[in-house]
């Protein structure tokens, strides 16, 4: 239906530029807030009256009477009503809506995808650093970023996944010496077991690889240990390859790949964060105070000047963030986007500050953040807080383990990023109609049992007579389906997969209500390949649908 409403756009902008030259360029529809109002509502006369000096409501009666007579309402449109000031209510005729069907047959996955804009952006996501297994946390944030990259490659977006850690510090200086005690055969509760320590069972099974002299590959690096208990540099090499390499198993469990793995040390060993620092000062962006080196980040927004540089001569954390995102506008990406806990959100003012105080270029606003909170996990109706393998906390694998990556993909993205959300193991599990993720992908099965069941060939329902599609289960379907391309757009807009959920679950129950409704292999064959033809179409869109989330569109249930 995308070129029907494109085809009433256009008239109703050729209408309201002869009202007010130039009015056309906002030309545009809304969904009536009831379906009893109709299918798409103009509120333009209520726009334009005040620039016109004019009563809303007689501004309406002569748009409509004008959009009654142009050639494209007369095609597709049964009728306009005139409600309220000046709303303009628009009801289509069968025929439009049918429309629909025949576009998703013919672009099939290409249906609601935008054309290649010609534009690179970068998502930067999960960016764990490796000291233990991926927890819940990260991922939520792996769902999400995977999810809000698949929506801008809807878009036309050439899109760049980035993995950001750091391979030294404090937390790795922590690994560390946590595995050479465990080589050294000590354990947690021993004397001389460090509190910080970590404790899970994976820094064993890293110690023992260490003295067997294994080698680990991980996406980005690989190594092989001396076995040398004494060999710190050696333990920290191996200990961060071989969690890398537990990192990526949990990725690829969660089907997840990345394009880039960009270390936070690179960053100085390049010499960009002393750059970094010397441009600011050159700029005269920085001042002396109490042995300390300070951003003016106030003159950007921020509520409090940053320390930079801390009198024993080390960087504060978000220095390396501006030099790494000075290197993300230098790669040439214009579009920028981190996703990060909330617990990140106190950087955002400081690094956005130092990247304006750079002056390289870079808009203000630049880098977009999508922060989330973290999530809880119900098991047997009690919260589940410790993990035998990673010792304090639940792991991203186990529950992949305890139920699927389908269902802690779509689960995790089925409310928006910055609410509490609470993974209830026990419904993620279930076949029932409580289960979204089973919910929605039963539609799909069931659909593709009814096609089977025909046996026929798809592609041979494009051209199928659709007028038997008149009925109001049919219609209200095929509004879903139309739906589908202007919410893709919204929830990349917005930085939102929730919304896909939502519409997801939306079209499913509106396929369920058709399929109790209408029975579709009937005797009649002009009806029976309409109808196939509708169901079709919803299947390809639950399935554009459902990759857009990363989770599968199963044949069978």
């Amino acid at each position: 239906m995308q070129v029907v409403k494109n085809e009433l756009l256009a008239a109703l902008a050729a209408e309201l530029d002869k009202v007010l030259p130039g009015a056309g360029e906002k030309a545009a529809f809304e969904s009536p807030k009831q379906a009893a109002h109709g299918d798409f509502a103009c509120t333009a006369a209520m726009q334009l009256a005040r620039p016109l000096k004019s009563n809303p409501r007689a501004l309406g009666e002569q748009l409509k009477a004008a959009l009654e007579a142009a050639p494209a309402f007369r095609r597709w449109v049964d009728a306009i009503e005139l409600a309220g000031p000046g709303f303009l209510n628009i009801r289509l005729k069968a025929a439009a809506k049918q429309q629909v069907v025949r576009e998703v047959l013919a672009q099939q996955a290409g249906y609601g995808r935008r054309p290649d804009r010609g534009e690179k952006m970068m998502v930067e996501f999960v960016s764990a650093n490796p000291t233990g297994p991926l927890h819940v946390g990260h991922g939520r944030q792996a769902a999400l970023g995977d999810a809000i990259c698949r929506l801008f490659e809807t878009q036309g977006w050439r899109v760049h996944r980035e993995f950001y850690y750091n391979d030294a510090g404090v937390q790795i200086d922590t690994l560390t010496t946590s595995v050479q005690l465990r080589a050294k055969g000590l354990k947690p509760g021993d004397a001389g077991w460090p509190e910080a320590a970590y404790n899970g069972d994976y820094i064993a099974d890293i110690a023992q690889d260490f003295l067997a002299g294994q080698t680990v590959q991980a996406d980005d690096r690989s190594f092989t240990a001396s076995g040398d208990v004494e060999d710190l540099d050696g333990i920290r090499q191996f200990a961060v390859a071989y969690l890398r390499h537990e990192q990526d198993k949990d990725l690829q469990a969660f089907r997840l790949k990345f394009d880039e793995y960009y270390l936070e040390s690179s960053l100085y060993s390049s010499g960009r964060v002393e750059a970094t620092v010397q441009r600011l000062i050159d700029a005269g962006k920085t001042y002396e105070q109490d042995g300390a080196l300070w951003l003016r980040s106030t003159d950007y927004g921020d509520d409090k000047d940053r320390v930079m540089r801390k009198s024993d001569g080390g960087y504060t954390y978000f220095v390396p963030d501006v030099a790494y995102h000075i290197a993300k506008w230098e790669r040439g990406y214009a579009k920028a986007i981190n996703i990060q806990g909330t617990d990140h959100h106190g950087t955002i003012a400081r690094v956005r500050a130092g990247l304006q105080a750079a002056d390289v270029g870079i808009p203000a606003g630049y880098p977009d953040y999508v922060l989330h909170t973290m999530v809880r996990v119900v098991r047997g109706g009690e919260e589940v807080k410790i993990s035998k393998r990673a010792g304090s906390y639940v792991t991203l694998r186990d529950l992949i383990e305890w139920t699927s990556a389908d269902a802690v993909r779509f689960f995790l993205l089925s409310r928006k990023p910055d609410t509490e959300y609470t993974f209830d193991v026990d419904l993620a599990v279930q076949k029932n109609n409580d289960n979204p993720v089973y919910y929605v992908q039963y539609a799909h099965a069931r659909i593709c049992s009814v096609l089977e069941a025909w046996g026929g060939e798809v592609a041979t329902l494009q051209d199928a007579d659709l007028a038997p599609l008149d009925t109001p289960a049919t219609q209200a379907l095929m509004l879903q389906l139309a739906r589908y391309p202007g919410m893709l757009a919204a929830a990349a807009s917005d930085f939102a997969p929730h919304d896909v959920t939502f519409y997801l679950r939306e079209l499913a129950a509106s396929y369920h209500s058709y399929y109790d409704a209408e029975r579709i292999l009937v005797d009649d064959e002009a009806l029976r390949t309409a109808r196939l033809a509708l169901v079709a179409a919803t299947a390809q869109v639950l399935h554009n649908g459902l990759s857009v989330l990363g989770v599968s569109a199963p044949n069978k249930m």
